[in-house]
């Protein structure tokens, strides 16, 4: 039986993040080279690759920690990993959003 309900997901959100604008544009950038099996394993201590609805949390304290260490100035704060972190987060949304198209592993191309 046809329906005339077309289902959606619901669209999964990187969240508003108050961070220097050079960050979040450095960010956006990088993502045109994320390499999910090569990145996540290295931000998250593991080596399975999880569905982003399952990362995107864990990807989200980490970086919430980074922000509180650049805000305080303390001496701990690593730029390197507070900017792959963003990026990761954008990715993984963006691949949350998509179609399911992107293999695993692949680049996540960046949308204009």
């Amino acid at each position: 039986m046809l329906t005339n309900v077309v289902p959606f997901r619901k669209a999964v959100s990187a969240g508003e993040f108050r961070r220097p604008p050079i960050l979040l544009r450095t960010a956006r950038s990088g993502m045109r080279t994320f390499n999910r099996a090569r990145e996540l394993p290295r931000l998250l201590g593991g080596d399975q690759l999880c569905a982003p609805a399952e990362t995107l949390p864990r990807l989200r304290q980490l970086e919430a920690r980074q922000d509180e260490l650049r805000r305080a100035a303390e001496p701990g704060y690593d730029l390197h990993r507070h900017v792959m972190l963003l990026i990761a987060i954008l990715a993984e949304t963006a691949l949350a959003n998509s179609d399911g198209l992107t293999l695993p592993g692949t680049a996540i191309r960046a949308r204009p």
